[in-house]
């Protein structure tokens, strides 16, 4: 028998970290915290540990316990979950809540921005993905993982980071003081970075951001072409946007809220402040159904 839901829980997950927000009936936050990777199509059974993780700490917060957990409606907002295949097994597997509502981080994103009402935003984290809540339809635009998709995120940018770090070690082009910054990150070993490169996730790749952004402000020419490309990629997202109907656009994640000076006038005054952020729209998803696919 289905218990009564006593809490809401907002969870916003993508290749680097996991959030989770507790609230109760009234909307009062209760708890928040913070754990690992949460998207599916890096493993199901991954993912869910980090929701978990993260649910048990916001609990522990406000004293709940195990027993509440199957009073609580839980809202994710999840990178990955636009695959289809993966968002089945994701939902087949085993969990302690009430109920489990998933979509895509950039459909909680979405909602969360636009206060739960129509609207466009487009994500740039990790990865990017663009949306178009319109007409009670859901467009979406890229958003199909790195590395073939993504463009704008930093998984990316750092992807071409790395490229043009080895190009400056077959001096093809300037080694700047971030290609140095790079190397002495990887003690100067170039096979080092090969092995790397094996098994490096899109947060590892996405850890370059920062420094890209701060050599970019000494001057540094490989971080500014690193960062107009990066800026060209968000453009593109953006028009595609615009082209579909979107007249105001909220741009957000990590990548996003840094290269807005780097945009074109007309795309800048395109973007639009959000009113929340993607846990606020994982919130409204635990209210009622908001599933990508049927169950």
């Amino acid at each position: 028998m289905t218990k009564p839901i006593k809490y809401y829980v907002g969870v916003d997950g993508g290749g680097t970290s996991c959030r989770a927000r507790i609230c109760d009936l009234t909307g009062a936050i209760l708890g928040e915290a913070k754990t690992g990777s949460a998207n599916i199509l890096l493993g199901g059974d991954v993912a869910m540990a980090s929701i978990r993780d993260a649910i048990a700490t916001a609990a522990a917060q406000t004293k709940l316990a195990e027993t509440d957990y199957n009073h609580m409606s839980v809202g994710l907002a999840l990178a990955g979950a636009e695959q289809k295949s993966a968002w089945y097994d994701f939902m087949a597997l085993p969990h302690p809540y009430a109920a489990m509502t998933l979509n895509t981080d950039a459909y909680g994103a979405c909602l969360g921005a636009w206060n739960g009402q129509e609207g466009a935003i487009l994500i740039a984290g990790t990865g990017s993905c663009g949306i178009l809540l319109k007409g009670g339809e859901q467009q979406v635009i890229g958003g199909r993982e790195f590395p073939i998709s993504d463009q704008g995120g930093g998984a990316v940018m750092g992807l071409r980071l790395i490229q043009q770090v080895l190009l400056s070690i077959d001096e093809i082009i300037p080694h700047t003081p971030l290609a140095q910054h790079v190397m002495t990150h990887f003690n100067h070993d170039v096979d080092a970075i090969v092995s790397w490169s094996k098994t490096a996730r899109p947060c590892d790749y996405g850890q370059f951001s920062p420094a890209i952004f701060a050599h970019a402000e000494e001057g540094d020419s490989l971080a500014i072409g690193l960062l107009k490309q990066t800026a060209a990629d968000v453009e593109m997202w953006l028009s595609a946007l615009v082209k579909r109907g979107a007249s105001q656009i909220c741009l957000m994640g990590s990548i996003g809220e840094r290269i807005q000076p780097w945009l074109a006038p007309p795309l800048q005054s395109r973007l639009a402040l959000p009113q929340g952020d993607a846990m606020d729209g994982a919130i409204t998803m635990a209210k009622g159904c908001h599933n990508l696919y049927p169950l």
